[in-house]
């Protein structure tokens, strides 16, 4: 059993799904190492406190995986003093334009056309299966730069559970943290208080209605069928997560090692 460390995090204004990703048990007995390695949402609407807050935590490096479309519709991230800020899309503004524009606009018999009868889920399924076979050379940029220098990293996209989802589980991955710790952490970003604030353009009732939000449910949700999907696709493609870090990702032993002593007590 994985067991459950006690929430420390702040209670950020305009910064959903920040965690500290420390704590997490390797399958060799070692922890992720607190105060190296943080998730979240978008840092665009950070607030003054929020902004204090997050230059408090020493950071060198913050991977923005969100692209051109996110940049546009939410803005960019807050300038933290002394920080570098990396941005890496891990999905094409291009892809899905429509869909996503159908999710904000559209009506519910539009919806029921492209959300209903697991389509939603099987959309995000496919995405996260795209992103680990076509997103390869990100994830080697990202693992090679926390290697050589990057840390503490925040890493975030819009909502942080997806994108940002997977390169934490990759990265925790690559120093063997145990797979039921990775996914205990990645369903975190279902809690109330986490979960990216969906916005729509209507301003009825009908806008948010509970068949709505049903529909829209599986594109907002952590589920643990997606996270498997990506790991499954590491098996398929590669036959093994070693494999898939050494000729996917083009990680080497010692690269590996200088990860460990990076990011685990």
């Amino acid at each position: 059993m994985t067991q459950q460390i006690p929430s420390t995090e702040p209670e950020l204004a305009g910064v959903r799904n920040f965690r500290d990703v420390g704590g997490l048990p390797t399958t060799d007995g070692r922890k992720v190492r607190h105060g190296v390695l943080f998730r979240s949402g978008h840092l665009a609407h950070a607030t003054g406190e929020d902004a204090a807050f997050l230059a408090t935590l020493g950071l060198h490096t913050v991977f923005d995986f969100r692209n051109a479309a996110d940049l546009r519709l939410e803005g960019p991230d807050v300038e933290l003093p002394g920080v570098r800020n990396v941005n890496l899309p891990l999905s094409d503004p291009a892809d899905g334009a429509e869909f996503w524009k159908m999710v904000r606009d559209g009506d519910i018999e539009q919806l029921r056309q492209i959300l209903a009868d697991g389509k939603a889920a099987g959309r995000m399924i496919a995405s996260y299966r795209s992103i680990i076979t076509q997103r390869t050379a990100e994830h080697s940029r990202v693992l090679h730069a926390l290697a050589e220098d990057s840390v503490p990293v925040l890493m975030h996209c819009a909502a942080g559970k997806d994108r940002a989802g997977l390169s934490v589980a990759v990265t925790l991955l690559a120093v063997g943290v145990e797979r039921d710790a990775i996914l205990a952490d990645y369903l975190e970003s279902n809690a109330k208080h986490r979960r990216y604030k969906v916005r729509r353009s209507g301003t009825s009732a009908d806008a948010y209605s509970p068949e709505v939000m049903e529909l829209l449910g599986p594109l907002f949700d952590a589920r643990a069928e997606y996270l498997s999907a990506a790991l499954e696709t590491i098996e398929t493609t590669w036959g093994g997560v070693d494999p898939y870090l050494e000729q996917g990702l083009g990680l080497s032993e010692q690269t590996r090692e200088r990860l460990r002593e990076r990011l685990l007590d």
